[in-house]
């Protein structure tokens, strides 16, 4: 066997076992060598780009998802205790194409009071966090997405965000917590759900080993 073929497969074992996504780094530090990995992980993600599962680069960490055409086959039908609510759907995309922002610039785009539980509500989904303060007067908390955020929604970065022409055809973000986040109707602290939208992004479901 071929050093580079088992280096190959030493990155596809790392990879396939891995709980969470792994960049570059963290890969190489657990190979003999060191070996330069960005050739070996383009290699590895052309031979599973027709597989049922996939190699994909996700907020600059590699993991494996199921294919996207093949994720209805992992879908279940389940009953939805809570949506995301409309003001909080509209703050995370504004978070999103606008970070690092504050409360206060959330509020002027949407035209409305943000209420600190929607901004809670976001973090605690793990899609949102504090990135640091804005060097004026008050010092205000700025907000930005997180890597989950990120994976969630199939982006390797926040310029893979969808554009405004998309955005508008899909009603702004709909989304759904993660599967260990559940609201309790009231949380956001502000108007009434509306109707749900779409969600603009693919969402297929990781396939990870353990």
């Amino acid at each position: 066997m071929t050093e580079r073929l088992e280096q190959l497969r030493m990155v596809e074992a790392l990879l396939f076992a891995a709980a969470e996504p792994l960049d570059e780094e963290s890969i190489v530090q657990r190979l003999p060598g060191r070996p330069d990995v960005k050739p070996l992980l383009d290699e590895l993600r052309q031979i599973y780009a027709r597989r049922g599962v996939n190699l994909v680069l996700r907020a600059g960490k590699w993991m494996f998802q199921t294919a996207p055409d093949l994720a209805f086959l992992l879908q279940q039908e389940v009953e939805e205790e809570k949506r995301l609510s409309r003001a909080a759907q509209e703050t995370l995309a504004i978070i999103a194409y606008h970070q690092p922002t504050t409360r206060a610039e959330i509020e002027d785009i949407r035209g409305v009071t943000v209420s600190k539980g929607t901004v809670d509500v976001l973090m605690e989904t793990g899609w949102v966090r504090i990135m640091g303060r804005r060097q004026t007067p008050g010092k205000p908390v700025t907000y930005g997405v997180t890597d989950q955020f990120l994976i969630q929604f199939g982006l390797e970065s926040v310029k893979d965000l969808p554009g405004l022409d998309e955005l508008k055809a899909a009603g702004l973000l709909d989304a759904e917590p993660p599967e260990h986040f559940r609201m309790v109707p009231g949380d956001a602290g502000e108007e009434p759900e509306e109707e749900d939208a779409e969600l603009p992004f693919d969402d297929p479901v990781p396939l990870r080993g353990s």
